[in-house]
């Protein structure tokens, strides 16, 4: 039997659903007429299994409390273990109600105010908000970008990381794109066992590794990595289901594991709602057939960016993603102040894009542009650029 085909072309209407990314534009550009390409979610729709599921679940008219199923942790499990060669056992699993969550629970536990927490610049841009907000003290350790590729400078993270109490990882990167090697995870490792340094790793975009290329979680690189680290993951991004808030964390080591659920039990942090649990192992039991086909269109999406970007927009240039959906484009070249290159997307092209310098100094220039689109909605934007 056949595996279903899944239209990616399907362009799917979301303004005027209370959409974050099209019904979210006029409190930041101060108008709603753009668009969009910057939250990092999907216009493509939900995987109809999921839909299915979820429909199933109101079917029975009962919105009740809801435990994880029996098939919760064993899914997660025989995913991790099938698409990224990691043995992890359903004990080591807690469920958090989003990434971004994650993190902030991790800092709570394991540091206190004023602790310095190290993040590797440009990055996604919750790792540095919510440590300030949480009154840690932020230290920003530059990536290199070399050849079009972010790299670590070692020399330059091991100054940077004296003091620090924990380092937040983007494995795979955003906004650069960048997959680390194990050979990349196993340096850090080392490092930060050195420095006795906390390894808190965001994955969420792992199961978003493009073909041609691994991902190799942090935690498996090493009994030293294993025995420091906290890794978070979801099917949020993969599946395009954000908005149901279904992500674990991973702990392999035992007291690290212990003291982090018992921070979740006591703030009864660790409980979701009722389509959490049902959404991530429908995805994770049905999903690999319709994740395949997704990389192979995303794939498909950047090539046509990058050969656009080539014949009509040489001013602009891009780092090619190792992973996701996202690209940072290269707009240095264009010599623009970043207000006026802001200015030159938004009120001259009439697209939403993130601001490169949203992530840090390291993304002046730089502008983030979300391609999981249908095709043609990746065109017109592209050539909304060429005025």
């Amino acid at each position: 039997m056949m595996d279903t085909c899944y239209n990616f072309d399907e362009c799917v209407q979301r303004r005027g659903t209370d959409s974050v990314k099209w019904d979210g534009m006029k409190p930041i550009w101060g108008r709603d007429d753009l668009l969009p390409l910057w939250v990092a979610d999907m216009d493509f729709r939900t995987p109809p299994f999921i839909i299915q599921a979820l429909q199933e679940q109101l079917d029975q008219q009962v919105l009740g409390y809801t435990r994880p199923s029996d098939d919760w942790a064993p899914a997660i499990c025989d995913w991790l273990k099938k698409r990224h060669h990691w043995s992890v056992q359903e004990k080591q699993l807690t469920f958090v109600s989003g990434i971004v969550r994650g993190l902030a629970y991790a800092l709570l536990c394991f540091t206190a105010p004023q602790d310095r927490v190290l993040v590797m610049s440009p990055v996604y841009h919750p790792f540095f908000l919510v440590t300030q907000r949480l009154q840690r003290q932020p230290v920003f350790s530059s990536l290199e970008l070399k050849n079009n590729r972010y790299e670590i400078n070692f020399d330059r993270l091991r100054n940077d990381l004296q003091g620090c109490k924990a380092l937040i990882l983007c494995n795979p990167h955003n906004p650069g794109g960048r997959v680390w090697s194990k050979e990349e995870l196993q340096q850090l490792a080392a490092l930060c066992h050195e420095l006795g340094v906390l390894v808190i790793s965001d994955e969420i975009h792992a199961d978003l590794t493009l073909p041609g290329y691994t991902h190799t979680p942090y935690a498996s690189v090493s009994e030293q990595a294993a025995a420091h680290s906290i890794t978070f993951m979801a099917p949020s991004k993969t599946f395009n289901i954000p908005g149901v808030a279904s992500s674990f964390s991973v702990i392999l080591h035992e007291e690290l594991r212990l003291r982090f659920q018992s921070f979740m039990e006591a703030g009864e942090f660790s409980s979701g709602h009722m389509f959490a649990y049902r959404a991530a192992v429908v995805a994770y039991r049905q999903g690999e057939a319709w994740l395949d086909q997704l990389l192979t269109y995303l794939q498909g999406n950047i090539n046509f960016t990058e050969q656009f970007l080539k014949e009509k927009l040489p001013h602009i240039g891009m780092i090619r993603p190792e992973a996701s959906f996202l690209i940072f484009l290269d707009c240095r070249s264009m010599q623009l102040t970043q207000p006026e290159l802001v200015d030159y997307f938004v009120n001259k092209a009439g697209l939403a894009l993130n601001d490169g310098t949203l992530f840090g100094p390291e993304g002046k220039g730089f502008m983030r542009l979300n391609i999981a689109c249908p095709r043609s909605e990746l065109k017109q934007a592209l050539e909304r650029l060429v005025l």
